[in-house]
C-alpha cells in the first residue's frame, strides 16, 4: 500500500533504517490483520482531531505563556481536565448533537486539547534567555523574535507535545466507539459485545501500532529538530 511506503519513507527520513523498518513493520500488521479499512478511518478521526486540538491548544499555550498571572489558573484547569473520566467529554457532544463521528471528533479534541496547550506553555518557558536578549539587541520585532528565536528553539518540546496529543486522542478513539463511529474503536466495542476475545484483542493492537507508529515518527522528528536547533547554536 501506498500508505505503507510513504510513512516508511518518512520514517527513514527522520529516525534513519531502525525506525523505518518499525514503522513498515507496524503497518504491515495492520494490513495483515484485515482491519486495514478501519485503521484508515482511525488514522482520519485522529489526523482531524489532533489537527483541531493543535490549532486550539498550541497558540493559546503559547499566549498563556506570555502572561505570568494566567499559568496557575491554566495549571488548575488543565490538571482538571486530564483527570476528569474519559466517558465525561461524550455527554455534551451528544447531547447537543447525537451519535455519530461528529460527537466523536468533539469529544476527541476536547480530551486531547490540554496537553497541546501544557506543552505549548512549557516549549516557550524553555526557551534560554540569552537567545532573547540576542535577539533584542539586535533590533528584532516580536514577531522576528517569535519566528525566528522563540520558536525554533521551543520545536523539540513542540514535537513532544504533538506526539502527547495523538497519544491522548487515541487513547479516547476506543471510548468514542460508544457513540457509533465506524473505525478500530468500534471493531473493539462490537468484539466485546459479541464475546469475541480474539478480534477484539486484533483491533485492540492495531490501535497500538497506530500510536507506536505515530511515537516512533514524532520521536525521530524531535530528535532531529534538537540536534539541528544544537548544530545551529553551536
Amino acid at each position: 500500500s501506498l500508505v505503507v511506503v510513504l510513512l516508511a519513507l518518512a520514517g527513514q527520513t527522520l529516525g534513519g533504517l531502525r525506525t523505518a523498518l518499525t514503522v513498515l513493520l507496524l503497518m504491515l500488521f495492520v494490513l495483515a490483520t484485515g482491519y486495514w479499512q478501519a485503521a484508515m478511518s482511525s488514522i482520519y478521526l485522529t489526523v482531524l482531531s489532533v489537527a483541531l486540538a493543535l490549532a486550539i491548544g498550541l497558540p493559546l499555550g503559547i499566549w498563556v505563556s506570555g502572561q505570568p498571572r494566567l499559568h496557575r489558573p491554566v495549571q488548575l484547569v488543565l490538571d482538571t481536565l486530564q483527570t476528569l473520566p474519559t466517558l465525561v467529554y461524550l455527554l455534551p457532544a451528544v447531547m447537543l448533537f447525537r451519535n455519530g463521528d461528529f460527537s466523536a471528533l468533539i469529544a476527541i479534541v476536547s480530551y486531547a486539547v490540554a496537553p497541546a496547550i501544557r506543552y505549548g506553555m512549557v516549549g516557550m518557558a524553555h526557551v534560554p534567555s540569552e537567545r532573547m536578549e540576542a535577539a533584542l539587541m539586535s533590533g528584532c520585532t516580536p514577531w522576528q523574535s517569535f519566528r525566528h528565536v522563540r520558536l525554533p528553539s521551543a520545536l523539540p518540546t513542540l514535537l513532544l507535545g504533538v506526539n502527547q496529543t495523538v497519544m491522548m486522542a487515541l487513547s479516547m478513539l476506543v471510548i468514542a466507539a460508544l457513540v457509533g463511529t465506524r473505525e478500530l474503536g468500534q471493531e473493539v466495542y462490537t468484539s466485546l459485545a459479541r464475546g469475541e476475545t480474539g478480534p477484539g484483542i486484533v483491533a485492540g493492537l492495531c490501535v497500538a501500532c497506530i500510536a507506536l507508529v505515530a511515537d516512533a515518527l514524532l520521536k525521530s522528528g524531535a530528535q532531529r529538530a534538537a540536534r539541528h536547533e544544537g548544530e545551529a547554536h553551536a
